[in-house]
């Protein structure tokens, strides 16, 4: 989780919102990535979909079977699409996201019943530093917008 919280650090440095994920396949990280949707321009360029992009390509393969995630955050209802998708093993993640989770929070996406894969789920890891980081980085952005004429 380390790991994905210096990710998320490096989003905030960069002004994306400060969102990190790492993908590790037996004890080695297979892929990494923090938010990149204000640089590429893109909506769908969250931590979680750019790692899982990394980590495909590092193991050349379009499953991420035996594959851990941690991430930040809850996943949005995209991105916990996406870990399904994917089939990966294992979720670790920080802060719920009250207002876009799709682990639990808002929707579930990850456990649905209805779905042909089930990821287990462990959360609160580094809970108050991922949620901290989050906050201060939208306290910063209202202050700024507070300032603008």
């Amino acid at each position: 989780m380390q790991e994905a919280f210096k990710e998320a650090q490096r989003a905030a440095r960069e002004d994306e919102v400060p969102i990190g994920a790492v993908i590790v396949y037996k004890d080695k990280i297979i892929g990494r990535a923090h938010n990149q949707v204000e640089r590429l321009k893109d909506p769908t360029a969250h931590a979680e979909m750019l790692a899982i992009t990394c980590a495909t390509n590092s193991l050349n393969t379009k499953w991420l079977n035996g594959t851990s995630i941690y991430v930040t955050i809850e996943p949005c209802s995209m991105c916990a699409g996406a870990l399904v998708l994917a089939r990966i093993k294992n979720l670790i993640y920080g802060a719920n996201d009250p207002k876009a989770g799709g682990s639990g929070s808002v929707t579930n996406i990850i456990n649905n019943k209805s779905l042909n894969h089930r990821i287990k789920v462990q959360k609160g890891i580094l809970e108050k530093e991922c949620s901290y980081l989050l906050t201060q980085f939208f306290k910063s952005k209202r202050q700024q917008n507070k300032r603008l004429p």
